[in-house]
């Protein structure tokens, strides 16, 4: 390992904190990738996205030409890969974050470091890896975003930075899809510091995300802010119901968000927790180390309406674990580092059923590994944004969508058009639309949403 990779793994020790090692039996597990450098290395705190296009996106915090980091694609079945873009520091460095993908087909990212002022950019990407730079900070207005920005309905995208801003402990920010940035919100360390998540929009419109540092007790906070940017702290981590929240969160089904702490819990070794929207919290799960230690990632909801994730240490070099929303956790997986070391990043779940994930180290050259972990459950479809307006255009994902005779919004008929490789679907959301699933009328059989779509007023 370089003098330059070491510094800049101390710099992500000092503002996230460190991740140990140790993992066990599996589903079925393949190694799709090994990260070699030269076509990226580390994927760290980035959680994968499935294009139209049936691709799978995502980002490489070191490797590369310039060892600055990359951005790829990968074939979900054959794993192939494709290097889209190497960064060279002008552009940024040290992509900790994942893309989000809006509705044009473009990706939208975040470098930690680099350009400018050496704060961090903002920057959006082609599926054909062309990469337009859309905002440098210069820490008035942030430093280090280490989180993909959350699309919004409308030209608005919302996202964090974990440095910077009036105070110099984060802030949130909203960026047009033209570039223009206005700061919503800078943490002051009493409302919470170092935002590192994703910020997540809720069915009520309003954006929830948390803190890894700050708060009565600097163990972090949970808050939620509105698109004017007036802020609520909903819950202060003392320690022992968690410590250090440094993923985003997801909203479940049910309506209640959950998420993780990398620390804290009845053992100090991280919690897994659920929080109602008014800031009700309960512990749901405290690690013990067997069963993983420092979760950094968001959970995700699969199908079978379980919550899936990973933990960075624990076991032997990391786990995959699910956990149903009541709080029983099974582990799923413990890497062996052959397979893959410490998955900072979350998980996602494809359209073909299977989870997709990263781990920062391990594999064949030490350089991270791409994998899938299947465990029996089917084809589904997903929507693209998961909330909209009557009359707005939206995309459904898909693995074999050619040839589909239907599509409908919680039982209300669509206007749509299949893409042309039959991995996507534009559909408009009908008059008359209310919240709930939606369903594909396909020839390999009828495919409905993983969770509900969302009409917004």
């Amino acid at each position: 390992m370089d003098k330059t990779r070491l510094a800049k793994k101390a710099c992500f020790a000092f503002l996230l904190g460190t991740a140990a090692a140790i993992a066990s039996l599996a589903q079925t597990f393949t190694t799709l990738v090994n990260f070699d450098v030269n076509n990226g290395e580390d994927p760290m705190l980035m959680s994968l996205v499935q294009g139209a296009d049936g691709y799978l996106y995502g980002t490489t915090s070191f490797g590369g030409t310039n060892n600055d980091g990359t951005i790829f694609k990968i074939a979900p079945v054959a794993g192939t890969l494709t290097t889209l873009h190497i960064f060279d520091g002008t552009d940024g460095r040290d992509t900790w974050a994942g893309l989000a993908q809006a509705i044009d087909g473009a990706f939208y990212g975040a470098t930690s470091s680099g350009g400018t002022n050496s704060d961090g950019t903002l920057f959006k990407i082609t599926p054909q890896g062309t990469l337009t730079i859309m905002h440098r900070f210069d820490g008035t207005d942030g430093v280090g975003p280490v989180a993909a920005p959350t699309l919004a309905p409308g030209n608005a995208m919302y996202g964090t930075t974990a440095g910077g801003g009036a105070y110099g402990y984060g802030t949130v920010f909203e960026i047009t899809s033209g570039g223009s940035l206005a700061t919503l919100h800078s943490f002051n360390s009493i409302d919470g510091a170092n935002p590192s998540g994703v910020l997540m929009q809720a069915a009520d419109g309003n954006f929830y995300g948390t803190t890894g540092n700050g708060g009565t007790y600097n163990f972090g906070t949970v808050f939620t802010i509105t698109s004017q940017g007036t802020m609520t702290t909903l819950h202060v981590f003392d320690g022992t119901d968690g410590a250090a929240p440094w993923a985003g969160l997801i909203q479940a089904r049910n309506g209640h968000l959950y998420g993780t702490t990398t620390g804290g819990g009845a053992n100090g070794d991280g919690t897994i927790f659920e929080i109602t929207p008014q800031g009700t919290l309960t512990t749901l799960h405290s690690f013990s180390g067997r069963d993983g230690d420092e979760p950094f990632a968001p959970l995700v909801q699969g199908t079978d309406g379980n919550l899936y994730g990973t933990t960075v240490a624990g076991g032997v070099y990391g786990t995959i674990f699910k956990i149903t929303p009541e709080g029983t956790l099974t582990t799923l997986h413990r890497f062996d580092s052959t397979d893959g070391e410490a998955p900072y990043g979350g998980l996602l779940q494809a359209t073909d059923g299977s989870f997709y994930g990263t781990a920062e180290a391990g594999g064949s050259s030490g350089a991270g590994t791409i994998f899938r972990l299947s465990v029996g459950l089917g084809p589904f479809v997903k929507t693209l944004p998961h909330t909209g307006k009557m009359g707005a255009v939206i995309e459904i994902l898909g693995t074999d969508l050619t040839g589909a005779t239907g599509v409908s919004f919680n039982g209300e008929g669509a206007v749509f058009t299949v893409n042309a490789t039959g991995t996507g679907i534009s559909a408009t959301v009908p008059a008359g639309a209310t919240t709930g699933k939606i369903q594909v009328t396909a020839p390999g059989g009828t495919l409905f949403s993983g969770g509900p779509f969302i009409v917004l007023p």
